[in-house]
């Protein structure tokens, strides 16, 4: 899990610095075929076929349209709003996923936990600021994609069964495409001819964006996931490490302490959820 969060920081800092430099819908639909290739390439080689019926599930078209939600506009916000602050709103993705699944698929939730999910989000409020000078409302573009991603972590786990790691992958991947063919029309920006470093930061996004996707997928088929989950929170501080090491970001101490009650929520959310399994586990 540790690993998958250093690769998606190290992904998210290589998309921003290419998104420097050439359209964002451009820095998608490359993103999304290399990856796409990559997925296509392994699948393959483990004989799994990517025509699977089971894809045109009603769950999948709900995991793709919030895979193109989250994924045009987390990139929007890499592009255009620091990456620590970008990687701080993202923390609060597990804690709109239990409150997903709350209303949407009945899970018990008790009020402890309903407690730290308001908490949560009063520290998401702290990172954006909305009331004083210092807001931006381009942070929203991460909020979202935050919502996105939560969405489609809903999803994933009403898709079938038959679909392996490597499927959702490439299917992942063909929706970032779908997201950078849908804002390339609608921004009307041309694209722009790569150069060395350029396709070096593609490069380096599409192998730490695979590498993440599968070993985030192997630690929570493999481990416990109440205990492998936690180390999720790691990807902020690498986060914050690289935007101010990469892009001389200087985050405040308001952010700061956002960022200290949204994983502190989040992790009580984990631990309570844990707690509450085990009292109503047959014994």
């Amino acid at each position: 899990m540790m690993a998958a969060m250093v690769a998606f920081s190290f992904e998210d800092a290589f998309v921003k610095a290419v998104s420097e430099t050439h359209p964002v819908g451009q820095v998608l639909i490359v993103f999304g075929l290399g990856g796409t290739l990559l997925f296509a390439v392994i699948a393959r080689i483990q004989k799994k076929s990517l025509l699977n019926p089971d894809v045109l599930s009603r769950a999948m078209g709900i995991r793709v349209v919030f895979e193109v939600i989250g994924r045009l506009f987390y990139v929007l916000a890499l592009a255009l709003t620091p990456l620590s602050s970008t990687t701080a709103i993202l923390q609060a993705t597990p804690i709109i996923v239990v409150l997903g699944a709350a209303i949407l698929f009945g899970e018990k939730v008790g009020w402890r936990r309903w407690g730290a999910i308001l908490i949560g989000l009063i520290g998401v409020l702290i990172i954006l600021r909305p009331t004083t000078d210092s807001f931006s409302a381009l942070s929203l573009l991460a909020v979202i994609g935050t919502i996105g991603f939560a969405g489609r972590d809903l999803a994933s786990r009403a898709a079938p069964v038959s679909l392996s790691t490597s499927l959702l992958g490439f299917y992942g991947f063909v929706a970032i495409i779908l997201a950078g063919v849908l804002f390339s029309i609608w921004d009307g920006k041309a694209f722009t001819w790569f150069d060395g470093k350029s396709l070096f930061y593609f490069l380096g996004a599409v192998l730490m964006g695979a590498f993440a996707y599968s070993a985030l997928m192997k630690a929570m088929r493999s481990g416990d996931v109440s205990a492998v989950t936690p180390f999720r929170y790691t990807r902020l501080l690498f986060g914050i490490a690289l935007g101010m090491t990469l892009f001389g970001e200087e985050p405040d101490m308001m952010m700061m302490i956002g960022c200290g009650i949204v994983v502190l929520s989040g992790l009580f959310i984990l631990w309570r959820g844990k707690v509450t399994a085990q009292s109503v586990a047959p014994r």
